[in-house]
């Protein structure tokens, strides 16, 4: 017989992780956007500019998709691409004036699927919320930290807290 078993928190973030990305992404599907663009649009309006290779190594994604992305992303009319002035094999990206605009809109669309997500929560469980996810990512950089130095002492703590 098998023991049934309550839901893990691992599986819930999944979840909670792609019905949020579907829910943005339907909505910046609107604005003529495919998933993914609007965290290179954001980097770009943090800090305009970025070579490709930056832009992949801080979204976490490989070089080839970066490049997918920012092709598209000339073809719409969002970014342009500058070959560096000291050196012509490097290129950097640019929002357009079209980009600048765009930026608007996805912040929009970010903070309506964020209120839809967070219907029901009162401030003060939103703070917690926001405070649990820190942590959360916090423990998983650390993690990430120890796996990539070869060093997994913490693998053996299996401590349940319930």
């Amino acid at each position: 017989m098998v023991k049934d078993r309550k839901p893990l928190i691992l599986h819930r973030l999944q979840s909670t992780a792609r019905l949020t990305r579907t829910a943005l992404a339907i909505r910046l599907l609107g604005h003529g956007f495919y998933a993914g663009q609007d965290a290179v649009m954001l980097q770009l309006a943090h800090e305009d500019g970025l070579s490709p290779s930056v832009l992949a190594k801080r979204l976490g994604v490989r070089p080839p998709t970066i490049t997918k992305t920012i092709s598209r992303l000339q073809t719409q009319g969002f970014v342009k691409k500058e070959g560096s002035s000291t050196d012509q094999r490097q290129a950097h990206i640019f929002l357009t004036d079209t980009g600048n605009e765009a930026i608007k809109s996805i912040e929009k669309s970010i903070r309506k699927t964020e209120k839809d997500a967070m219907k029901g929560f009162d401030k003060k469980e939103r703070k917690a919320f926001v405070k649990m996810l820190t942590r959360l990512e916090m423990n998983l950089s650390a993690a990430d930290l120890l796996r990539q130095t070869g060093s997994d002492e913490h693998d053996d703590d299996d401590n349940d807290d319930d």
